[in-house]
């Protein structure tokens, strides 16, 4: 895991839903994706208003990405989060399409 935060946070990958959840103060927050193939399209990232602003949706897809390079997926940022945040963190970029 690559914060404290997220260290301390439960992310469950729910593969029949296709998407990252972690739940905060009884509000779900989701990493939402489509695959195709060997090939991961992070399509939403959501956290609610009332949970926002402490680092879940960098949580989130953190998280995603390592469980894609773990996989062996590449990933298409197809969320301007996801794309916002793979372009502040180069460690994630040579898994993007």
């Amino acid at each position: 895991m690559s914060s404290d935060s997220q260290a301390r946070r439960t992310i469950r990958h729910n593969e029949a839903a296709r998407r990252f959840e972690f739940t905060e103060d009884g509000q779900l927050c989701v990493l939402d994706y489509v695959l195709d193939g060997s090939v991961a399209s992070f399509v939403h990232t959501g956290v609610p208003a009332p949970v926002g602003r402490r680092g879940i949706a960098a949580d989130l897809v953190s998280f995603g990405l390592d469980t894609a390079r773990a996989r062996g997926w590449r990933v298409r940022a197809v969320c301007s989060y996801v794309a916002a945040y793979v372009q502040r963190h180069p460690e994630y970029q040579d898994l993007v399409d």
